[in-house]
């Protein structure tokens, strides 16, 4: 049995990998032009960055329907269902660019938050007919999926601008539904697994209260390293493009690909990520994240030419990783097996609650004060945070008290 269910875990590892190729280019595309587009069309340039902010809005907000979907539905259906709302998303971003509506086209990228909801599961879902001895390697070929999302992200960008004329940024939202519409004929290939997730009965009736797991100093430490690390990288990730073609005079092309490289370096440490983790601990890897994208912002206040964003964004996308999947781990040792399923959705939900403000904040502030006074602020927020995670070491914060479940 075990064999056969590695076999059905392999064939439907292989298919997710080729949807987060595809679905996963859908962010890369709203990060790449979502800023340029609300600088030209919304009413207000202080609201420049809003359609970014609105797509990680509508991750947070989609993550819930999308599991209650996915278990009425199963995978296949659920991602029927999350495919055909990236090609409406894709349709209304496009229509809205192209016609100069600043609301249709915030539309537009709330839906694809939608639709990203979905391809957030596609790694839960490799390891539903896994073994245990699968699952991380069915994990780590979704990821390579998201690598090759962040080169087809961009790409499709760069290919599409010219292709709705008077309208260089209609086409590739244009693309963003085709990829999405591609993806129908991919999950149709899913083999049917059972859903792995628990009622929401079941996880309310059992396990600690919410409000006594947040209490813990360790679980706090955790959010907030987890906040920081995505909340920061979608800071300064969503002012990038904007920065480079309306403040610096870069061509759409330098950006686009400057958004390539930094997507790149998100995903791919995460092959080695756990490793580094295992050797050195999950909270020295989070400080190791935290100075690297503070390294991200030193690097983009020496300069603003091509090579200092590019740079300035690959190591934003390395601290990121670092950081938030230390985060991560650090939060599922705080909670117990029963109380996983709510502890989770919430710090997901104050994660991308963050970002989306992050991610708004952004535009304002490279909108009123440039580039240079956005990377300022990282600074002493990655201090302080850094500073807590060493205060947490030292007082063995960190470390489960002796014989207690956790």
């Amino acid at each position: 049995m075990p064999a056969i269910d590695d076999r059905t875990a392999r064939h439907n590892a292989v298919i997710l990998c080729c949807a987060q190729a595809l679905g996963g280019a859908n962010p890369a595309i709203v990060v790449s032009l979502g800023g340029l587009v609300g600088q030209a069309i919304a009413p207000d340039p202080a609201y420049a960055t809003l359609p970014v902010s609105l797509l990680q809005l509508g991750i947070a907000s989609g993550t819930i329907p999308a599991a209650l979907v996915m278990r009425r539905l199963g995978r296949r259906g659920g991602y029927f269902v999350g495919t055909t709302i990236g090609v409406v998303a894709g349709s209304v971003a496009a229509a809205g660019a192209a016609y100069g509506s600043f609301g249709l086209f915030c539309l537009g990228t709330f839906l694809a938050g939608f639709y990203s909801a979905y391809v957030q599961s596609y790694r839960f879902a490799a390891t539903d007919a896994a073994s245990p001895g699968f699952r991380a390697r069915a994990i780590a070929w979704v990821m390579a999926g998201g690598v090759v999302a962040g080169i087809v992200g961009p790409q499709t960008v760069i290919w599409t601008r010219d292709l709705v004329p008077h309208s260089p940024f209609a086409g590739g939202f244009l693309g963003q539904a085709v990829l999405a519409l591609l993806s129908f004929g991919v999950v149709a290939l899913l083999r049917p697994t059972p859903v792995a997730a628990a009622s929401p009965t079941a996880g309310a009736a059992a396990g600690r209260p919410l409000g006594v797991i947040f209490a813990q100093p360790r679980f706090l430490l955790a959010v907030v390293a987890g906040l920081v690390s995505y909340g920061l990288m979608s800071f300064v990730m969503t002012a990038a493009p904007l920065a480079m073609v309306v403040e610096c005079g870069h061509s759409l092309g330098s950006a686009t690909l400057g958004i390539q490289w930094h997507i790149l370096a998100m995903y791919g440490p995460s092959f080695f990520t756990a490793g580094l983790i295992g050797r050195f601990g999950r909270e020295r890897v989070v400080i190791a994240g935290l100075v690297l994208i503070a390294a991200a912002s030193a690097v983009a206040l020496g300069g603003t030419s091509v090579p200092h964003f590019w740079t300035a964004l690959v190591l934003l996308g390395i601290g990121w990783n670092f950081g938030f999947i230390g985060a991560t781990a650090l939060v599922a040792e705080c909670c117990r097996p029963e109380e996983r399923t709510r502890t989770q959705a919430m710090n997901d939900f104050l994660v991308f609650g963050c970002v989306a403000v992050a991610s708004f904040s952004s535009g304002t502030l490279v909108t009123a004060g440039g580039w240079t006074l956005l990377n300022w602020i990282v600074l002493p927020v990655v201090a302080l945070t850094i500073a807590l995670m060493l205060w947490g070491l030292a007082r063995r914060v960190f470390a489960p008290a002796e014989g207690r479940l956790v």
